[in-house]
């Protein structure tokens, strides 16, 4: 596959040092169990190896093979955040929340149509040439639900359009806190998931997609269907999903020095209050590591090594698999949270679309 979207100005990513393996055809044999040791990595893209065929999981990749490009974007990201005045803005979320962007310049090869539901709005993105109409895709946008939708979100609707020829992608603006703490963002993710479904989309041909908070709110929201004996999506995409709002894990711990976007400190925004408002945090609904997955459809989970999310990722892999699901866990050694975000300008956030596409392949037969 390759990915050449002229909306993403500037060069393509070289392949530096940077060589992951990228399932191809037989791709599907790579949503499999849990290793028989228990430990749920995927280093550089291999296949987990099934469940008690008494294999070591794979050994993680050394420092040296990650591009160069993605070390110097690393380091800048935590030298900015760590020792420059804005950093504490950054971490905390006051940047995110008060972003102000320009309108979204829609590309001549899309269309763009927004719907307004009851408290919040939506964009469908769809290609304006041929569009596909047999699957979905639904991007639940992060932001650690205080962050409104911005236009990174929009070329995000574009490359899953092109990673899964054509498909076009329904974005809702869910409403966020404190104004509206949980669970209005849930709720506005069940009213747009019951939009595609009265557009004439059948459940099983509905992708969830989600990063972050909204990787989190994917999974919940599958939890809430399955829960009222709804019919489910057919796949979920989640990169660097914010699953555990207690903060409890282990990497938050391990990874506390080493995470370049929330690392260092207490006060970042993946410790406010303001979504949760003093319920708990328990609440699957909230925080879906807490849940239990039986039933779940197919998931991609995609997250960076340095994370402190990074053990969010790794506990809903490893209960998912207990509970049967199929799970392709791929974590990207040296990466840092979001680190798709970078398009196509790193190799790994380039391997990192080109394997979702892969996933999509998997899930529309295409």
């Amino acid at each position: 596959m390759r990915l050449h979207w002229s909306l993403l100005r500037g060069p393509e990513a070289e392949t530096d040092n940077y060589n992951p393996e990228i399932p191809g055809d037989d791709a599907e044999n790579a949503l499999n169990s849990a290793p028989e040791n228990g430990e749920e990595t995927a280093s550089q893209g291999d296949a987990l190896p099934a469940e008690n065929e008494g294999e070591e999981a794979p050994a993680r990749e050394p420092e040296s093979q990650v591009s160069t490009a993605g070390r110097v974007l690393r380091d800048l990201i935590s030298h900015v955040t760590n020792d420059m005045a804005i950093g504490k803005k950054v971490k905390s979320g006051e940047l995110r929340r008060n972003l102000n962007e320009p309108a979204w310049t829609v590309p001549e090869c899309f269309n763009m149509t927004r719907f307004d539901m009851d408290g919040f709005a939506m964009s469908l993105l769809s290609s304006r040439v041929n569009p596909r109409m047999d699957y979905v895709i639904l991007q639940l946008h992060g932001g650690g639900y205080i962050g409104a939708v911005r236009n990174a979100y929009y070329v995000f609707a574009g490359l899953y359009n092109e990673v899964s020829r054509g498909l076009s992608v329904l974005t809702p603006d869910y409403r966020v806190a404190p104004e509206h703490p949980f669970p209005a963002a849930l709720e506005d993710a069940v009213a747009s998931f019951d939009w595609l479904v009265n557009a004439g989309w059948d459940p099983d041909h509905i992708i969830l997609a989600g990063d972050s908070a909204g990787g989190g709110l994917a999974l919940a929201l599958t939890m809430y269907l399955r829960d009222h004996g709804r019919d489910l999506p057919c796949g979920i995409i989640t990169m660097s999903p914010w699953t555990d709002l207690t903060a409890s894990g282990e990497s938050y711990e391990t990874n506390y020095e080493s995470d370049p976007l929330f690392g260092n400190t207490r006060e970042s925004m993946i410790y406010l209050d303001d979504y949760p408002a003093g319920q708990d945090r328990t609440n699957p609904y909230m925080s879906p590591i807490f849940g239990d997955f039986h039933d779940f459809p197919p998931m991609l989970i995609q997250v960076g090594s340095t994370e402190m999310l990074l053990s969010d990722s790794t506990e809903v892999a490893r209960k998912a698999r207990e509970a049967d699901v199929r799970v392709r866990l791929h974590i990207y050694e040296g990466m840092f949270h979001d680190f798709q975000m970078a398009y196509l300008m790193l190799p790994e956030s380039k391997a990192a679309w080109e394997e979702i596409g892969k996933f999509i392949g998997i899930l529309t037969k295409k």
